[in-house]
C-alpha cells in the first residue's frame, strides 16, 4: 500500500456497469493503491427494473460495500434512495430528475451523505445547497462515455473557483476527468474528482496512483 501525504482534492470512484465478476477484487486494488486518495465509492447500475434494482442490485452492492468498510471509503449509491435505504449506505447522489434532497434526507436521516448534480449550473447548485444537499456536482467537463447527458454548456474551472470563494459546500468535478487533463480543475480548488473509466479501463491501481500524483503536482498554493 502506497501512502500519500494529505491531498486537498480527493478521488470519488464511480463504478462501472459491471460490477460482477472480479470487480469486487478490481475495488479493492483500487482503495488499496493509495491510502486516503479515494474517499468515495459510488455504486451505479442501470437498465434494472425497481424489483431487479431491489434485489439483483442489493446483492451486486454487498460484497462492495464491504470492501469500501475495510478501506473507510464511503459507500454512494447513484439515483436511487430506497435501495440506498435498503442498503443502509453511506448515500446517495441524485440527479436533476431523481428526486428532491429534502425527501431523501427525510428517507435516509441526517448522517447520509447526499449529492446533487448541477451540470453547468451556478443555480442549480445553489438550489441544491439550500435544500440540504451535502455536495454539489458540476460536470461534465470533458467528453465522457459515463456521464452523456448532453449538457447545453460545459462547465469550466472557473465554475469551481466561484464556488469553492463563496461557499462551503464541497464541489465535485465530474466527466471524463484523466490524470493527464485534471490539472485545472484540482487547480481550481475542487475537493472530489468523480472518475470512472480512467480508472476501471486499465490498471486501476495504477491509475489512482497517477491521479494521486496529478494531484499533489497541481494542488493549489496556500495563500499567505
Amino acid at each position: 500500500m502506497t501512502e500519500f501525504p494529505e491531498i486537498p482534492t480527493q478521488l470519488y470512484l464511480i463504478s462501472p456497469l459491471e460490477v460482477g465478476g472480479d470487480f469486487p477484487a478490481r475495488l479493492d486494488r483500487a482503495l488499496a493503491a493509495g491510502k486516503g486518495v479515494v474517499t468515495a465509492f459510488q455504486f451505479r447500475v442501470k437498465g434494472l427494473s425497481a424489483h431487479e434494482r431491489q434485489h439483483e442490485a442489493a446483492a451486486l452492492a454487498q460484497p462492495l460495500q464491504d470492501i469500501c468498510a475495510e478501506h473507510d471509503v464511503a459507500f454512494i449509491v447513484n439515483d436511487d434512495v430506497a435501495l440506498a435505504k435498503r442498503l443502509k449506505a453511506d448515500g446517495v447522489h441524485l440527479g436533476q430528475g431523481d428526486g428532491d434532497p429534502k425527501d431523501a434526507r427525510e428517507e435516509l436521516g441526517n448522517e447520509a451523505q447526499i449529492g446533487v448534480t448541477c451540470h453547468a449550473s451556478r443555480h442549480l447548485a445553489m438550489e441544491a445547497g439550500e435544500a440540504g444537499a451535502d455536495y454539489v456536482a458540476f460536470g461534465a467537463f470533458f467528453e465522457s462515455s459515463t456521464k452523456d447527458k448532453g449538457d447545453a454548456e460545459r462547465p469550466t474551472p472557473e465554475i469551481i473557483e466561484f464556488w469553492s470563494e463563496l461557499f462551503e459546500i464541497p464541489l465535485v468535478a465530474i466527466g471524463g476527468i484523466t490524470p493527464e487533463n485534471c490539472g485545472p480543475l484540482v487547480a481550481a480548488g475542487a475537493d472530489f474528482l468523480a472518475v470512472s473509466g480512467a480508472v476501471w479501463n486499465g490498471d486501476e491501481a495504477a491509475a489512482v496512483e497517477a491521479f494521486a500524483k496529478a494531484m499533489q503536482e497541481n494542488a493549489p498554493k496556500p495563500t499567505e
